[in-house]
């Protein structure tokens, strides 16, 4: 990830089509958060966590693409979950694999 918060790291989709993610602006991150912090209720199921992730992007893309925000039944082809776990890192600053590990770390203690 790139460390200079105005240049973003360059993704790219399933058709080609490339993004710059970097952090959200405020009024993008606070929807994004409230939906993200949903995934820790559905930790136990994959295809409900998908769905949260999902949602984020869609989130993000309002930012990182307007055209792809107005169209989200078409964003889930030209998505791969490697490519939405970077979306959700970029525009966050939460790694998902940490994020993970705190989940499974809290999960276990319960």
């Amino acid at each position: 990830m790139s460390t200079d918060k105005n240049v973003g790291t360059e993704v790219t989709l399933m058709d080609g089509t490339k993004l710059s993610v970097r952090p959200l602006k405020v009024s993008l991150l606070r929807p994004f958060m409230k939906q993200f912090e949903s995934v820790a209720n559905v930790a136990d199921d994959n295809e409900k966590s998908i769905d949260i992730l999902i949602e984020c992007v869609k989130i993000a893309m309002q930012q990182y693409n307007p055209e792809l925000a107005k169209n989200p039944e078409n964003l889930e082809e030209i998505l791969d979950l490697p490519t939405v776990y970077k979306i959700v890192e970029g525009a966050s600053g939460i790694k998902l694999t940490a994020a993970s590990e705190l989940m499974n770390s809290v999960i276990a203690n319960n």
